[in-house]
């Protein structure tokens, strides 16, 4: 197993690595809508959160030679079921028809007061 740490990627906010490579596995800690720069919350609606967060994952990723594309399954964490369409509508074209399997709870609350966090896991190809 290899930890992977992405400096284009938010820094970890507690004691995580961004992912675990296993085997031709990615394993992605959740981001939440940093921006990798400032470390501040980007957006207040859930379309800018979730797609800074997909930016998050592509550069997570990236540091290991996949992409969005090789995703097998997603979690994804909301404040709100009310968010749901939103959320969804720009992780659709993020993926850019890619459907990987996934499942989406709605939670008490999330790191820094985000929206939205996914997190993941892929194939290396």
């Amino acid at each position: 197993m290899k930890q992977i740490f992405s400096k284009k990627a938010p820094a970890a906010i507690g004691p995580y690595c961004h992912a675990i490579v296993h085997n031709d596995m990615v394993f992605c800690s959740g981001q939440i809508p940093l921006d990798p720069e400032t470390m501040e919350i980007v957006g207040t609606d859930i379309e800018t959160q979730t797609n800074q967060v997909m930016k998050n994952i592509e550069a997570v990723l990236s540091e290991v030679g996949t992409s969005l594309d090789k995703i097998v399954k997603a979690t994804i964490f909301l404040d709100t079921m009310d968010d749901f369409l939103g959320m969804n509508k720009v992780y659709e074209a993020c993926l850019a028809g890619h459907k990987p399997a996934r499942s989406a709870f709605e939670v008490g609350r999330l790191p820094k007061d985000a929206l939205v966090e996914i997190e993941c896991i892929a194939v290396i190809e």
